[in-house]
């Protein structure tokens, strides 16, 4: 065990040394909690407040001046800090320099506070994906926050569950713990709550113990917390790591590498400017400022930081609608989704399980009541006399773990249908648990798809409430033997191991005729839609249960044969409202879902056909028949895949990943983990998922809800359009200067530098910065889950996207050269006159114009969408009225060497700069009409 040398225990209750070669008890005494009743909440409060949050130690940030370097020397800083020297050399004036080193600075605390801002934003997002843990104090079952839990806690946990902190096992029931992260062993390893280790022996080889961060695979424990945050193992560990870098997302790499071409490209045009220049006899001195002018103007300074504050906005913004992602590139790899496989219950389904029907004594009833309140009754179908339901009614409660107190549920929403079924037949659930505890069990496991439990009824307090409850049952505690073992789990399967079914008149063998029978009954509660779960039971002789208690899960396996089929329970799990619409969403977006149940098929499809999935139906055997080719060409056509292992799972995901597609996957069990990281997007569920498939997602859902996975995708697709059309209009700009300087050049107009360094400064950083920010704030259009997922891969500036952009530039280019040339009088490079003012005010207006351009690639300007961003529009108000103080103020005219202009000559410049607007509506207009005509040649539509 660790210690923190900072903070020394301050009570014997504090620290155990050598607790992992001590007995259990022993260590719950010396940490003064008895296991079954837990700390009280003030003993728990005060340990907090002794030994501080159950969390690790936090990296240390990187320093600022560290940051600061970073930036400074990227490609895009450094070429604007060479043209500051250069400018300094060549016009013998600090002005120009002076500007160009500001605006180095403030792109640097912009890029800084961009950062902060998504590390904020991470943060909050972890904020809601803080681990929960089970927890007994004052003798109730309790959930509170990992980081609360204290030495001497009593934490409960089952299969799914990461371990939160270190401490010593006092029960064990068939558990199998992961702790490769800290042992490197890869195979889970069995945990027994009796075993004690050598002081000296490494964590590998103490059974007795489980670690913070490792995850429980099988079974179920119980443990009394001994070390926590920073003096865990895992803890320890981590003081020794130093800080790792953040990992760009493969959207900003090629922003980056965007960025890096086009400061290739700006030392390129440079210098063929330069050598025009020289070769029609320029000045040096001029030729130096148009350089430095230049090489600002094609640098797009707030490219990256830009892309990374859409991004980071976009993540919270899916927050709010309960998509949690865990990294930035998430975002953009959600708007590509082709295939959505998602878990049924929970997800499509409310997971509000309620017991609708009840199949016993080879007859039906009917249950009343809804969700987990225990409001409601069994009634028996036909007039004959009920028969006795308490056997199957004790399975029940006896063979589940959950808990439901005053209609809340904690545990497996399944288990608590059972429990609040139970209860409704007048089982007081919590007595019959204390009156009849376990002597031994096999917990539920997704390969052998039952639980049992084994009772010592000879030893039950015959006055007890449960005891005389069951009294009047034909089986009670008269069967025979010293004990009973109750079995719940899939019909399919507890009819395999049973001989005999319980009848009227009591339990007769289960031959060919009443398994047809049987069978005839689940399929049909199936094809309604309910899930179908089963119990039996048997008893078991003195010898049986010496041995039951000895035994380990698998060992005891063996001995669940023979039993007697004691009934079955048909469960409805109501589809969510709004998943049919979300599912009809997605199929418009050019979206396939698939579900994947651990259902029967038939139950499966009847849900999937009231949802609107039509598709071929396959269980997890017809998966084993076909081969991976087979099943490549059949799974974009699956719409449901039931009864299935995680390894259908896997070859599901990677069956529909086989032509290169996206591909999302959702669970909640520990044997969902393969596949979520298997997929491209695994999501988890935030309420019902187990901290091992969280940690293996890349989403989490706080409200399980698989519309809101629809939502996110929506939001993933508006967010990477943000993306683009930034992206669109920053070159735009940028390459639009090129053009007029490399036309400037070319033709001797303005003796080749149209443009003053500090005049580009103000389009790159004023014109362009905050009004581009605003295209962060778009919201999805309508028509964005109209159009299919783009491909896997696609480069941000496509072909089409690059024709449009370097369309934009030349009208750009051609109306300012159009107004230089044909101004009012000569414009002068270095010397304010009307013409390089016009020039330069229509080269601003234009970036008015070519904001709104971009927000759509097919739509309008001239439509209700546009007006839908309020941020876009006051900037681009406070662009109009800056340009005006740039022209008229005489603070103003000075540094940016501009003069007054008329209303006329500003009638002039709205003119010209709106040709951009005019030219994209009519390429928008011409790309409208042969998309209508396309689908009138092709027929209606569906």
């Amino acid at each position: 065990m660790s210690t923190d040398p900072a903070q020394p225990p301050t009570t014997r209750s504090a620290d155990v040394a050598g607790w992992h070669s001590q007995d259990a008890g022993d260590v719950a005494v010396e940490l003064e909690v008895d296991p079954a009743v837990g700390l009280s909440e003030a003993e728990a409060a005060r340990r907090l407040d002794e030994r501080g949050p159950n969390a690790l130690r936090e990296t240390p940030p990187v320093p600022l001046w560290r940051k600061v370097v970073g930036l400074l020397v990227e490609p895009m800083t450094l070429v604007l800090i060479l043209a500051a020297v250069v400018s300094a050399v060549v016009s013998r004036e600090l002005e120009t320099p002076i500007v160009i080193l500001v605006v180095v600075v403030v792109n640097a605390v912009l890029n800084l506070a961009q950062e902060r801002r998504a590390q904020h934003s991470l943060q909050a997002l972890q904020d809601l994906t803080v681990v929960r843990a089970r927890v007994r104090r004052d003798g109730r079952l309790q959930v509170v926050d990992a980081a609360d839990l204290v030495p001497g806690d009593v934490v409960l946990l089952e299969a799914g569950d990461v371990v939160p902190a270190d401490g010593r096992l006092v029960e064990t029931a068939g558990m199998e713990v992961q702790e490769a992260a800290l042992t490197g062993e890869s195979s889970p390893v069995t945990k027994r709550a009796e075993a004690k280790a050598a002081r000296d022996a490494g964590l590998g080889d103490r059974p007795g113990t489980a670690y913070m961060t490792t995850a429980v695979t099988r079974g179920r424990g119980v443990l009394v917390v001994c070390a926590t945050g920073p003096r865990t193992e895992i803890g320890r560990v981590a003081d020794l790591l130093e800080s790792a870098g953040q990992e760009t997302t493969p959207l900003q790499r090629q922003i980056a590498g965007l960025a890096r071409t086009l400061s290739i490209i700006a030392g390129v045009v440079v210098g063929v400017v330069f050598l025009a220049g020289l070769a029609r006899g320029a000045p040096l001195e001029e030729l130096g400022l148009s350089a430095v002018a230049l090489a600002v103007a094609t640098i797009p300074e707030g490219l990256t930081a830009v892309v990374a504050f859409t991004l980071a906005m976009g993540a919270n913004r899916l927050a709010r609608r309960g998509a949690i992602l865990k990294d930035l590139s998430s975002v953009e790899t959600l708007g590509a989704t082709r295939h959505v496989a998602t878990d049924k219950t929970g997800t499509l389904t409310l997971n509000e399980m309620t017991a609708r029907e009840l199949y016993v004594d080879l007859r039906g009833f009917q249950v009343s009541g809804h969700g987990y309140a225990a409001d409601g009754e069994i009634s028996a179908e036909g007039p004959e006399p009920a028969p006795d339901l308490r056997e199957a009614l004790l399975a029940m409660a006896l063979a589940s773990d959950a808990v439901v107190d005053d209609a809340v549920l904690v545990g497996d929403p399944t288990e608590g249908a059972l429990v609040v079924l139970a209860a409704k037949g007048g089982l007081d659930v919590a007595a019959a648990r204390r009156d009849v505890p376990r002597a031994a069990e096999v917990p539920f496991d997704s390969d052998r798809k039952y639980m049992a439990t084994v009772h010592a009824v000879d030893a039950v307090d015959p006055a007890s409430p449960t005891a005389r409850w069951a009294a009047g049952s034909e089986d009670g505690w008269d069967g025979p033997g010293a004990a009973r073992m109750y079995v719940k789990g899939a019909p399919d399967v507890l009819l395999a191991r049973s001989r005999e079914v319980d009848a009227p008149g009591g339990a007769r063998a289960l031959d060919d005729r009443l398994r047809e029978e049987v069978g005839r009954v689940v399929d049909d509660l199936g094809e309604r839609g309910l899930r179908v779960l089963a119990v039996a039971a048997r008893g078991l002789d003195d010898d049986e249960l010496a041995r039951a208690r000895e035994s380990s899960p698998a060992e005891l396996d063996q001995a669940v044969q023979g039993l007697t089929f004691l009934g079955c329970v048909g469960i409805v799990d109501p589809p969510r409202p709004e998943a049919r619409d979300a599912i009809a969403d997605a199929h418009r977006a050019g979206i396939s879902v698939h579900m994947i149940t651990g259902d029967h098929v038939v139950t499966a499809s009847a849900i999937a056909r009231d949802l609107g999935l039509e598709g071929e139906a396959l269980s997890g055997a017809d998966l084993d028949r076909l081969d991976d080719q087979e099943l490549t060409a059949r799974a974009q056509h699956v719409a449901v895949l039931a009864r299935v292992s995680p390894e259908h799972k896997i070859r599901m995901v990677d069956a529909l990943r086989a032509d290169g597609s996206v591909v999302a996957m959702t669970g909640d069990g520990v044997n969902d983990a393969p596949a979520l990281k298997q997929a491209d997007i695994g999501i988890a569920m935030g309420i019902t998922g187990t901290e091992v498939s969280k940690g293996a997602a890349r989403m989490i859902l706080t409200d399980d809800n698989f519309a809101t996975i629809i939502a996110a995708v929506r939001e993933g697709r508006g967010i990477y359009a943000n993306v683009v059309k930034f992206v669109r209009f920053q070159i735009a700009t940028a390459w639009g200067f090129v053009l007029v300087f490399l036309g400037a050049a070319s033709f001797g107009i303005a003796s080749g530098a149209p443009f003053t360094p500090l005049q580009v400064l103000w389009v790159n950083i004023i014109m362009d910065g905050p009004p581009a920010m605003t295209l962060g704030f778009d919201r999805p259009d309508e028509g964005v889950m109209r159009r299919p997922p783009r491909r896997v891969g696609e480069p941000i500036l496509t072909r089409t996207r690059m024709a449009r952009i370097m369309l934009a530039a030349v009208v750009m280019a051609v109306g300012t050269l159009g107004v230089l040339l044909l101004g009012p009088d000569e414009a002068v490079a270095g010397e304010p006159t009307v013409t390089g003012t016009l020039a330069f005010t229509t080269f601003v207006l234009f970036q008015v114009f070519n904001l709104l351009n971009v927000r759509d690639a097919t739509k309008s300007v001239f439509s209700r969408y546009t007006a839908t961003n309020a941020r876009l529009w006051a900037a681009l108000v406070v662009i109009v009225v800056l340009q005006v103080a740039v022209v008229h103020l005489e603070a103003g005219r000075g540094p940016f060497d501009t003069t007054d202009l008329t209303l006329a000559q500003w009638g002039i410049a709205v003119a010209v700069a709106s040709s951009v607007l005019w030219v994209e509506e009519l390429r928008k207009l011409v790309l409208r009409t042969r998309t209508r005509a396309r689908g009138r040649s092709s027929g209606p539509q569906s």
